[in-house]
């Protein structure tokens, strides 16, 4: 699969907005100053939306063309899948159960645990974080680890369904899938999808955003400028004000669907020659997983040191959120940039041969 290189400052990009989501909630939390007036701070949730609309894509494309060529293998999907995802989830697992249910009280630090740690081990070990955060509220370490189950969940999913496709079938199969999933997503009988955040049409919507590219569907929204202009331009309203916030839950999910699956198809394929070639930028980006993952654990630390200094009259309100702001975010990149160059690309290594 061609890298897609103005990608990797988009994942980038959506870690940080799910990394300003959650600062302010928890400086609340604590009774610590916060700023979180501007819609920007509250697009945690749209940011891993797209996150995963970026996956089916990105996914939903690799086996399409695997497929085209003949060498789709699900083993060496799964690997691949098992190699980037499992090392730092099971790490993170790992360190939240240790962290809130021996770390705190080994500190006096109040936390209420209300649920059995066995059972909880099992929810994330098996890839059910969604359930587990939903039913526990086991602490904002735990509770991120919601998103990446639901893309294990998909993907084990997705290998064998494509596999055994034909080629020529794809889209119709995974349009037809997208509707009925879509319309048993938003009925009442199906509300425990809702409840636990089972929003696989992100992915599946990505997904056949890319096979169109592919099969050479899209080629008109290349032909004039103003295609990629709307786009970007919309999303970045979306994101920036609430004009496209809908009352109707379906409504603004069919909307956000189509809007980040052709926004993702134009930073890809319809960005007029425009590409992000800052080396930082893609090394932040190939980073973004551990962004992601460790940002939580970067935040409590933070959190922490401002503590101790609450009663303090030294520096303003605005400046304490200015602080634990920049605080935060350099703590996680350092995690993140660590945990990459000398953990993850231990098995990224190991990954390679089953390409």
């Amino acid at each position: 699969m061609n890298r897609l290189p103005n990608l990797d400052p988009l994942r980038f990009l959506l870690a940080s907005f799910v990394l300003i989501f959650h600062i302010p909630q928890l400086c609340k939390n604590q009774d610590l100053p916060y700023f979180d007036s501007l819609p920007i701070f509250q697009r945690g949730i749209e940011a891993v939306y797209m996150f995963f609309t970026l996956s089916g894509f990105l996914i939903i494309r690799l086996i399409y063309i695997e497929k085209q060529k003949g060498s789709f293998s699900i083993k060496n999907f799964y690997v691949r899948r098992m190699l980037r995802i499992f090392p730092l989830y099971y790490l993170i697992v790992l360190f939240g159960f240790t962290f809130y249910n021996f770390f705190l009280p080994l500190f006096n630090i109040p936390f209420e645990s209300n649920y059995d740690i066995f059972d909880g081990l099992l929810l994330c070990l098996f890839f059910l974080p969604n359930v587990f955060a939903n039913l526990y509220a086991p602490g904002g370490i735990l509770e991120i680890l919601w998103s990446i189950g639901i893309e294990e969940q998909f993907y084990l999913i997705i290998a064998p369904l494509l596999f055994f496709i034909k080629k020529s079938k794809i889209v119709i199969v995974l349009s037809a899938l997208l509707v009925l999933y879509f319309v048993a997503f938003h009925i009442d009988v199906f509300s425990f999808l809702r409840k636990f955040k089972f929003v696989y049409f992100f992915l599946f919507f990505g997904g056949i955003i890319a096979l169109l590219e592919e099969m050479k569907k899209l080629e008109f929204l290349k032909k004039k400028s103003i295609f990629p202009i709307l786009i970007c331009g919309t999303t970045l309203l979306y994101f920036a004000t609430d004009i496209f916030k809908f009352e109707s839950t379906w409504v603004n999910n069919l909307f956000t669907s189509v809007l980040f699956g052709l926004f993702i198809h134009t930073l890809s394929f319809n960005n007029k020659n425009w590409i992000v070639t800052n080396k930082w930028m893609h090394h932040f980006g190939n980073i973004s997983y551990g962004i992601y993952m460790y940002h939580a654990i970067a935040l409590n630390i933070t959190v922490y040191i401002f503590l101790q200094f609450k009663d303090s009259q030294f520096i303003s309100n605005t400046l304490t959120i200015l602080l634990i702001n920049a605080l935060t975010f350099i703590l996680t990149l350092i995690f993140a940039h660590i945990s990459y160059t000398y953990f993850e690309k231990y098995f990224l290594k190991k990954k390679i041969r089953f390409r």
